[in-house]
């Protein structure tokens, strides 16, 4: 996918989202790779007339493997208060569904009146997810993607594209 293919399918979900959202939403980020579609979603938001707060969960559940390891740890928690708030999951990627699932858990732990979820790119999985993102940008191909954040060991995460490895 191209880097403008990239952009106009963010812009085009910001304007899905900007309804659903007010300007009282925290946006959660999921570290690493959601911050490159996070950012450009809040950019968009904004365009769409929302400015939506923003917060941060680093959670990990691949380091630097091509497979989940099956569970998420949480290196770094949440920071802004969520309690009576809307919030905004933003994650690159949705593919067994454990990160963005445990996510939503721990923001709705939090506090927040409501957990919306965002992914870039949604690829198929051959069972039922916990959890299906409400907001999505791309469906993706049963590919190994990297850039725009998906990474190949830590690399090639900055790319404005997204290529395929496979």
């Amino acid at each position: 996918m191209s880097e403008a293919e990239v952009a106009a399918r963010v812009e085009a979900l910001a304007w899905e989202i900007a309804p659903r959202i007010d300007d009282e939403t925290v946006a959660v980020c999921l570290l690493t790779g959601g911050l490159w579609f996070c950012s450009d979603l809040m950019r968009a938001l904004a365009r769409a007339g929302r400015h939506v707060r923003f917060d941060a969960l680093w959670l990990a559940s691949y380091g630097d493997e091509r497979a989940s390891a099956g569970r998420c740890e949480v290196r770094a928690d949440l920071q802004r208060p969520l309690v009576g708030r809307r919030a905004l999951v933003v994650d690159d990627v949705f593919d067994t569904g454990l990160s963005l699932s445990e996510a939503a858990r721990l923001v709705h732990d939090a506090g927040a009146s409501e957990v919306l979820t965002a992914v870039f790119a949604r690829k198929p999985w051959p069972t039922p997810r916990a959890i299906e993102p409400q907001f999505v940008a791309w469906e993706a191909p049963a590919r190994y993607l990297v850039g725009y954040g998906m990474d190949a060991g830590g690399r090639l995460r900055g790319l404005p594209y997204i290529g395929a490895l496979d």
